[in-house]
């Protein structure tokens, strides 16, 4: 099996789409619990991947780790931008991360409709 750190996976050079995704699973896996993840670090790296692509993907990861460092609202403000993609629109992934951040935020009804 082929492991990288972060360090490694940022140290390569010029950095692009490659080493960020490869530096968010670095980071993803040097936390031995899901608990313990580095939200802020994972936030930061996937701001800077935001600024570099255009991926309707990223944008909805980046929601993610948002909400994971600042509360589900601001996740779930930034998803208001995925809406008006049209790539994204009717995308189950975009679904379920609105139903589990309003779940997070405790709108367990709002939270159903989605999961349906």
């Amino acid at each position: 099996m082929f492991w990288i750190s972060r360090a490694e996976a940022l140290s390569s050079g010029s950095i692009g789409l490659d080493q960020l995704h490869a530096a968010i699973a670095a980071v993803h896996d040097e936390a031995e619990r899901a608990e313990d993840t580095d939200w802020p670090q994972i936030l930061a790296l996937y701001t800077v991947l935001k600024g570099l692509s255009d991926n309707p993907m990223i944008a909805l990861n980046h929601a993610i780790a948002t909400a994971m460092v600042e509360g589900p609202s601001a996740g779930l403000a930034l998803l208001r931008d995925l809406d008006a993609d049209g790539r994204m629109q009717h995308h189950h992934r975009l679904h379920a991360v609105r139903a589990h951040l309003l779940e997070m935020a405790g709108d367990r009804d709002s939270a159903s409709g989605h999961y349906d």
